[in-house]
């Protein structure tokens, strides 16, 4: 008689308890103010700020990127439509999972920010503003969960190539593209970006496992077997 293969975790819930991991790890270090931390903060984000001081168009061409093409409140509003999109064809369980996992990441990056409340780098010559604290960096999170959340959904609609391949990588330079924005513009810290991204990947993956795991139950007829999609 064989014996049944062993359980293993799913892989959405194994990423999102790594991300967690080491988000709770950088948090944690962020306020101790670990000193090699610190340092590499500093360094670098005095050298980008000695760069952007004297670089005005590029200065520009950044602030526009960060505060119109990746700002949290245009990735919010590209969640909203999908959400209604979603409604509108009836998937009403996937659309309300997916506004429910974009107003979870809010309230966690605005819980963290408060109960953090790092200061942000301070200049003589600033060349952008921002307000409320910086760790994790809002528009990172937001734009990671953003990401994520549309990755999903293209994966279970089965959307085909060119698009598959292009989804991810247009991913990934939003979300480094803001972390580098806002480091650029001096108004974060390097801790602050990485963390926003590994907080942003967290609920996501853990929301994905979540869905996975609740409409496999619901999919499970009574008598055990497999029921059709």
């Amino acid at each position: 008689m064989h014996s049944p293969p062993p359980r293993t975790r799913p892989p959405f819930l194994v990423t999102g308890l790594v991300c967690a991991a080491l988000s709770l790890v950088l948090l944690v270090l962020v306020a101790v103010r670990l000193p090699p931390l610190m340092s590499l903060d500093t360094t670098v984000a005095e050298a980008l700020h000695r760069r952007a001081v004297t670089e005005p168009g590029l200065v520009q061409v950044n602030r526009v990127l960060t505060d119109w093409v990746w700002d949290p409140w245009t990735m919010r509003a590209l969640t909203a439509v999908v959400v209604i999109a979603l409604w509108w064809r009836g998937s009403r369980l996937l659309a309300g999972w997916v506004a429910a996992t974009s107003l979870l990441a809010t309230l966690v990056q605005q819980g963290l920010k408060a109960a953090v409340g790092r200061e942000r780098p301070r200049w003589a010559d600033p060349v952008d503003s921002a307000q409320y604290a910086a760790f994790p960096s809002g528009h990172v999170m937001t734009a990671a969960v953003t990401c994520g959340l549309l990755l999903w959904l293209l994966r279970l609609h089965g959307a085909q190539a060119p698009l598959w391949w292009g989804a991810p990588a247009l991913a990934v330079v939003s979300v480094a593209g803001v972390a580098f924005t806002r480091v650029y513009l001096g108004v974060h810290w390097v801790s602050d970006v990485l963390g926003g991204a590994l907080l942003g990947g967290s609920v996501v993956a853990l929301s994905v496992a979540g869905h996975t795991a609740y409409t496999g139950r619901t999919r499970q007829p009574a008598g055990g077997g497999d029921s059709p999609l």
